[in-house]
């Protein structure tokens, strides 16, 4: 078995008394204090988090643009200035080979943000992709950490501690800029529902960095938070997860994401299938589940409809800021719509659910 990895703030994990567990080939914080203490932080406040262990990818050269174009279903050309893009990145069959974020960082240069647990496959699909074309791809994951300020305070938090200013920037948008005198992309992105900041700079800066970053929001309330709340909070703002709601069997159509999908911008990894796939009609959907009996809805237990198996969980947890069980789960199209009724398989029990609008949770201004 591979050793597992570890980021640049493992020994602070530890010193900071986080529970570490293993999460797609790496020794992650799951906890500090507690899951559901540490999300309402984040809703009510603001929450740190190291995802030093995601992937950095930069592709560069006179046909940059090209191959950013034939790899993600998104059209690369809205990834200009300091927008960035979400899109998934496809299997010439529709599968997904990953989900990712897009930096136009200059002319002819882009930065990639991949999964953690797909760097390696990902990095060989994008090389495998470049026959042809005059480019550079290369893997910096080793050298970058990446922080993650996300809460409604995270905004006057941060904003001392930089030279640019933060409040005209958009969400999905990027700037460079200083933080505590250390280089930085700083990006208003993030994987909470919530608003906040994501923070790429050198990873020996890593230590210094998340001790002065804790230490100048502590009074302002922001708190050391893992992997778990991370988990609970996407899942309420209804974000997919790579292996769950997206996976080599599960297109983006189907999970929901068609607006990430641009047929019209010309050829890409997977149009031809993505096309027929819209054309035929879309056979699964991804559906929220709010659960009315007690139990946990846990990713591959089935859900029944009207004592037919229509599809399964993908992914389920209790809802600290809703105080309830909820679930994503991919369903067979047409067969519930919101407000119907269903039943989760939870340990061969059924247990009663209704399908609700997406996302759960949405974000008010603070």
């Amino acid at each position: 078995m591979a050793e597992l990895k570890k980021t640049p703030l493992y020994e602070e994990h530890i010193a900071a008394g986080a529970r570490m567990v293993e999460f797609s080939g790496w020794l992650m914080p799951v906890q500090y204090t507690g899951i559901i203490e540490e999300h309402q932080q984040v809703r009510n406040c603001a929450g740190l988090f190291d995802v030093s262990h995601m992937g950095e990818i930069v592709i560069k050269g006179p046909e940059a643009f090209n191959l950013v174009q034939k790899l993600i279903t998104n059209d690369a050309a809205r990834a200009t200035g300091d927008r960035v893009i979400y899109s998934p990145m496809c299997y010439p069959d529709g599968g997904v080979v990953d989900d990712l974020l897009v930096y136009p960082r200059g002319e002819s240069e882009y930065l990639l943000v991949v999964n953690a647990g797909n760097i390696d496959k990902d990095f060989a699909w994008i090389r495998e992709n470049t026959a042809g074309l005059k480019v550079e791809v290369s893997n910096i994951s080793p050298a970058t950490a990446q922080l993650a300020i996300q809460g409604p305070l995270a905004l006057a938090i941060l904003q001392p501690l930089t030279n640019v200013e933060l409040a005209p920037l958009g969400y999905y948008r990027w700037t460079r800029g200083r933080v505590l005198g250390v280089d930085c992309l700083i990006s208003r992105t993030g994987y909470t529902g919530e608003d906040g900041f994501e923070i790429y700079f050198n990873a020996d800066n890593a230590p210094a960095m998340w001790h002065q970053l804790l230490a100048a929001g502590r009074e302002a309330g922001l708190v050391l938070a893992g992997l778990g709340a991370r988990d609970t909070l996407r899942l309420e703002a209804a974000m997919p997860l790579y292996g769950h709601e997206l996976g080599p069997a599960i297109s983006p159509l189907e999970a929901g994401l068609g607006r990430f999908v641009c047929l019209e911008k010309g050829e890409f990894n997977g149009r031809a299938a993505l096309a027929a796939q819209k054309e035929a009609g879309i056979k699964r959907r991804l559906v929220g589940l709010a659960m009315v009996d007690r139990g946990i809805p846990r990713p591959g237990y089935p859900v029944l409809a009207g004592g037919r198996e229509i599809g399964y969980v993908t992914s389920g947890s209790y809802a600290p800021t809703l105080g309830k069980n909820i679930a994503l789960a991919l369903v067979a199209a047409g067969t519930v719509s919101a407000g119907a009724e269903v039943e989760v398989s939870i340990r061969s029990r059924l247990h009663r659910a209704v399908v609700v609008d997406l996302p759960f949770y949405r974000r008010t201004k603070k």
